[in-house]
């Protein structure tokens, strides 16, 4: 089946009382599932949400959401209000299933594999559910063929559909509806019915495929941006070897109509850029432009600590502090998933340095968090890694006062973010990832 139906959802709005599907379960309740099942259940469909979190779900119907995300409260609390949606441990009777469970990446002797055993978790448990003519659809990022592999491991006669997530975390509500989506369907039937559901709410339009090519789809989305930042990072990393400003060549080669190169960073993170490419490498022997984009943006963390253990070495500094400003993956949300900053504090503990930690959208995190004082407090460096806009609107009271907090003057912007000529007026020298003139000054 090719693309063969392309649908302005708006269009093709009916009343939830025509509708085949009236009973939704959602299982898992994270970044993707909860806000699927809150607007859904806003929609007018009865949705039961499912996890195996007791604390998730408690706070949940509290209203207390550990995920941090505009407008999301809001649209839960409505959800739960209406009676629409009820959140539980156990899946139960409904029209209809959607998968919305972690596949992260793991390693079996150097080879990436795509970790499925929450998927067939979720499948086993809602099997006795799955009667004739009821219909599954699966979000999770999966590796191509997968879908059809669930449908022969569950022999029934159900309808079956593959419809991937395309949401950012920091704006995923509005691109939950404005998006458009790709539905991949067992069959023409599996594709409509499923269709049927996410026209309730999507205003974007809706493409209908069969199953491997929407799969295929969603891991040659993120996958083009991961080679498309390795790119810059490899970029990055030969102007730190030549005396030229990476952006400053960024912004000049981007004046090209043809060209349009991203920025560089510390790693790539989040749920999905991060480790979804890992599944092209896993399913084809042909993979190797990404294989190698991969390695790159992985070996990004190890690169900005070698940088930074190198300068030290050369300003003579013993018993180090280094301060990170930002361990979210991306700027201005509370979303650590895959950060490189993990990497980059795990290295630098390693190799003796004192790690402190502040960042002020992060609520928990794998080290200790401080306050902005705190952090600064006896500090020999700061190492940006987050792109949050705080960072970028510092005054120069604030730049002083950290300043005054500090035993060395040093400060590490791998995102370009800061104000550079405040930071250098206040007295700190400034170096800048892909910079080669700022590594150079004494």
């Amino acid at each position: 089946m090719n693309l063969e139906d392309k649908d302005n959802a708006n269009d093709d709005k009916e009343n939830i009382n025509d509708k085949n599907i009236k009973k939704i379960c959602v299982i898992g309740l994270g970044y993707i599932g909860l806000p699927t099942a809150s607007m859904l259940a806003n929609y007018g469909y009865d949705v039961v949400g499912v996890d195996i979190d007791r604390d998730r779900l408690e706070s949940i119907k509290d209203g207390k959401l550990k995920i941090n995300e505009p407008g999301l409260v809001t649209l839960v609390k409505g959800a739960i209000n209406s009676g629409n949606l009820k959140v539980k441990r156990e899946p139960e009777e409904a029209d209809a299933y959607i998968i919305c469970v972690p596949t992260p990446v793991t390693w079996e002797e150097n080879n990436p594999k795509c970790d499925l055993s929450y998927i067939y978790s979720a499948i086993d448990n809602i099997k006795p559910y799955l009667r004739d003519g009821k219909l599954l659809i699966i979000e999770s990022t999966i590796p191509p063929k997968t879908t059809e592999k669930i449908f022969k491991y569950l022999n029934k006669k159900i309808y079956m559909a593959y419809c991937p997530e395309r949401v950012l975390p920091g704006n995923i509500l509005k691109e939950l509806v404005e998006n458009d989506r790709i539905i991949g369907g067992i069959d023409k039937k599996s594709a409509k019915l499923a269709k049927e559901i996410y026209s309730s709410f999507v205003e974007g339009n809706i493409y209908l495929t069969n199953p491997t090519t929407a799969e295929m789809v969603k891991l040659m989305e993120n996958t083009y941006r991961d080679v498309n930042i390795a790119l810059a990072n490899e970029f990055a990393k030969i102007c730190n070897d030549l005396d030229v400003n990476v952006y400053d060549a960024i912004n000049l080669a981007n004046k090209h109509p043809r060209v349009n190169i991203l920025n560089p960073g510390p790693g790539v993170g989040g749920h999905c850029i991060s480790v979804d490419p890992w599944f092209m490498v896993e399913i084809s022997n042909n993979a190797e432009l990404i294989r190698t984009a991969r390695n790159i943006n992985d070996n990004m963390p190890k690169y900005v600590c070698d940088l930074i253990i190198n300068e030290f070495k050369r300003m003579n500094i013993s018993n180090p502090k280094i301060s990170i400003f930002g361990v979210a993956y991306k700027g201005n949300v509370e979303d650590t998933r895959e950060s490189p900053g993990k990497k980059i504090i795990k290295y630098l503990i390693s190799k003796g340095f004192n790690v402190s930690i502040y960042d002020p959208y992060v609520k928990t995190f794998d080290y200790p968090l401080n306050d902005l004082e705190d952090c600064a407090s006896n500090s020999d460096g700061i190492l940006v890694l987050t792109d949050h806009e705080k960072f970028k609107r510092f005054k120069e009271r604030d730049v002083l006062n950290i300043y005054n907090l500090m035993r060395n003057k040093i400060v590490v912007d791998t995102k370009n973010i800061l104000n550079h000529n405040l930071w250098k007026k206040v007295g700190f020298k400034v170096k800048l990832l892909g910079d080669g003139t700022s590594w150079r000054e004494k």
